[in-house]
């Protein structure tokens, strides 16, 4: 399987490597995406951040890839599932702020609206 994992947060990885953990195999490839503004430095260090938790908490699995990208999130999202060939999209449920609310953000909503992939969104646990 093909995995495109969207993430903000340290706290947004772990959630999906938590979900990850039980269904990844060395057979597959994990790519996970994030979303900052390049003129945005604090937003960008954050999303690289949370991109150098994946690698860690998925050693088990074949291939881990990380990428930032700057424009929309769930444009880019959907760009980069196209682009990977991914067979299921992963994202958390909203941002992975701890102070977010726990309704499902935007991104969540429109991937669920508009993707042509299964998308699975995960609860970001309360800390």
């Amino acid at each position: 399987m093909d995995y495109l994992a969207g993430t903000d947060s340290v706290h947004t990885t772990a959630a999906i490597c938590d979900y990850l953990d039980d269904r990844a195999t060395g057979d597959d490839t994990v790519t996970v995406v994030a979303v900052a503004p390049s003129d945005d430095p604090t937003t960008r260090r954050d999303c690289e951040e949370a991109l150098n938790v994946a690698p860690v908490r998925l050693a088990t699995v074949g291939n881990v890839e990380t990428e930032v990208r700057d424009g929309t999130p769930a444009d880019e999202l959907r760009t980069a599932a196209a682009d990977a060939d991914s067979d299921e999209i992963v994202i958390g449920a909203h941002s992975g702020d701890p102070d977010a609310t726990r309704e499902p953000g935007s991104t969540a909503r429109t991937l669920l609206e508009t993707a042509t992939r299964p998308v699975v969104v995960v609860p970001i646990p309360e800390l």
